[in-house]
């Protein structure tokens, strides 16, 4: 799957900065391009794996409609 990032010099580290648009909160960072090309798709994956949900006795699930 394809995503689009931002990647741009940050003038006071001089390192690189990367984030993904469509995943809010989803940033990394690298000393080189490539560094910080390689770092972001590591942020994505982990962003995008499933966490386990543990419920309490007696909840449920819902569905809402916004």
């Amino acid at each position: 799957m394809k995503w689009r990032v931002i990647l741009e010099l940050a003038p006071e580290t001089n390192d690189w900065a990367i984030w993904c648009l469509d995943l809010p909160g989803c940033v990394s960072c690298g000393e080189t391009q490539a560094e910080a090309l390689e770092n972001i798709q590591e942020a994505i994956a982990l962003y995008l794996e499933p966490s386990p949900i543990n419920l309490q006795s007696g909840a449920t699930t819902c569905e809402v409609t916004v």
